[in-house]
């Protein structure tokens, strides 16, 4: 966890001191992450492509939910 703290501090301070949005960048509290096998990478790369459109339909909470409940995770184990 907390080489994810690090890391989502050191990019959004990149990402406001370059400007690279119109607003004040900043990542959500929650996170997790998983692996992906190779096989697998077009898939997870299509779904960062379409992220936008996607989270138009369903929130980053509703898809976390639905993550969590469909591989067995229980809240804990999510870093906060």
């Amino acid at each position: 966890s907390k080489i994810v703290q690090l890391i989502k501090g050191e990019s959004a301070y990149w990402i406001n001191k370059e400007k690279l949005c119109p607003t004040r960048f900043g990542w959500q509290n929650e996170y997790f992450t998983v692996s992906v096998s190779k096989s697998h990478l077009a898939r997870v790369r299509g779904y960062i492509d379409n992220q936008e459109n996607h989270h138009q339909k369903k929130t980053w909470e509703q898809e976390a939910e639905e993550f969590i409940r469909n591989y067995g995770f229980k809240e804990k184990e999510i870093g906060k």
